[in-house]
């Protein structure tokens, strides 16, 4: 995972990202990857107190809060993360992109897999809302401001309230599997 494959990301994802410096210095979904990538390391050297610390000091200095156990693939972008809350046992694919107001979180007390597993290059809208130990397929889209409860195959597009999902490429809204 590189801070380069990052910043090509950001540039990919993002149309006003002028250059490689910029994105580096401004973008702050990016910090909060970056602070989540130690803060994960740190957990995962049985340090999870220092792991908290330096997990919530990135959500003061970016508001985006990544739990320290979650599981990132490559190349997530954040844009505009504020608000964004990524859960303990959330684990996301590589090449997502994601918009600010994302909630990755649980429903409850539930043990084991309690929050979503989110396919490769999947897009989350803005406001966007998956609860529980669900699954979003790879090649998903997520519409913003939609509440996802259950679980969705690849090349979903998921809207509503609760979300309903459909083919991407055509037909119409079917009620999303278990």
């Amino acid at each position: 995972m590189s801070v380069r494959d990052d910043i090509r990301a950001a540039q990919r994802n993002d149309p006003a990202a002028r250059g490689a410096f910029e994105v580096w210095l401004t973008y702050s979904g990016l910090h909060a990857v970056w602070g989540y990538r130690l803060a994960h390391r740190l957990w995962r050297g049985g340090l999870p107190f220092l792991a908290r610390v330096v997990s919530q000091g990135t959500r003061f200095l970016t508001g985006v809060e990544i739990h320290p156990g979650a599981t990132i693939g490559r190349r997530l972008f954040i844009d505009h993360g504020m608000g964004v809350v990524i859960g303990e046992t959330a684990v996301i694919g590589d090449d997502v992109l994601m918009y600010h107001g994302v909630t990755l979180g649980g429903k409850g007390n539930e043990v084991g897999q309690r929050h979503p597993r989110i396919g490769d290059r999947v897009v989350l809208g803005a406001g966007s809302t998956v609860l529980g130990g669900v699954t979003i397929g790879a090649d998903s889209v997520v519409a913003a401001a939609a509440v996802v409860l259950k679980s969705a195959p690849p090349g979903s597009l998921l809207a509503g309230v609760p979300a309903k999902f459909r083919p991407r490429d055509g037909g119409g809204f079917g009620p999303a599997t278990e």
